[in-house]
């Protein structure tokens, strides 16, 4: 009996979990262990032992939130590209499509999935580049099907000014509006002090911010737009 389990199991696509929130990665586990074809294979809570354990257990989809405690989901899918190009990507995330979607397609994700979206979106979703395919929101697609068609950007929404940074300027900013300080901010990307400064100053020049005072404000307020709670 233990050998045809075993079988059944190796014949299912093995998917890794990387978020820092304990009950998404349980309940997402479960999800995709009820699934006749999928079974999670490990699960990360941060970036460092995220890529680690990716090389280790060699999944064929990881999931992954870009919204981690300590590094960055950003820069783990585009250090995944390098070190696991067989590993396909979907991003889980919470944080506005319309902003991060097409920046982890250019990292090296094959999908983006809204953690408001229902579970079968997700099911679809690692289903979809299982196959070899690309998964992004019907409404996602069609801006950026429009984009193509028209030669127009993305129409201006309350993050466009924010579009304009850099990925690593974004999750500084994110940080900081989480309530870091750049020496935590430092010690979670893994970047000296210095660096994270000198990506503050260049976000309020972007963003045509006077001072330290205002750069918080802003942060503050993106991500509250961003969880849905202002």
């Amino acid at each position: 009996m233990s050998l045809e389990i075993d079988r059944r199991q190796s014949t299912k696509h093995r998917i890794f979990i990387v978020d820092d929130h304990p009950l998404v990665r349980e309940s997402l586990g479960n999800l995709l262990n009820q699934q006749r074809d999928l079974i999670v294979c490990g699960e990360a809570e941060d970036a460092p032992g995220a890529l680690s354990a990716i090389i280790a257990q060699k999944p064929e989809v990881a999931v992954v939130d870009l919204s981690l405690k300590r590094g960055s989901g950003m820069e783990l899918v585009k250090e995944l590209k390098v070190h696991c190009p067989n590993v396909s990507v979907v991003v889980l995330s919470m944080h506005d499509e319309t902003l991060y979607a097409e920046r982890a397609l250019r990292a090296g994700a094959r999908g983006y999935v809204m953690k408001r979206e229902t579970t079968t979106k997700i099911l679809t979703a690692v289903r979809r580049v299982l196959d070899g395919g690309v998964y992004v929101s019907e409404s996602f697609a069609n801006v950026v099907a429009q984009r193509l068609a028209t030669g127009r950007p993305i129409k201006p929404g309350p993050n466009s000014a924010v579009a304009e940074l850099s990925d690593r300027e974004l999750d500084v900013f994110r940080f900081l509006g989480q309530g870091k300080s750049t020496t935590e901010i430092a010690a979670d990307l893994h970047l000296s002090l210095k660096t994270v400064q000198a990506y503050c100053a260049r976000i309020k020049t972007k963003l045509g911010l006077a001072n330290a005072r205002e750069l918080l404000r802003e942060a503050l307020r993106f991500v509250e737009r961003s969880t849905g709670t202002d």
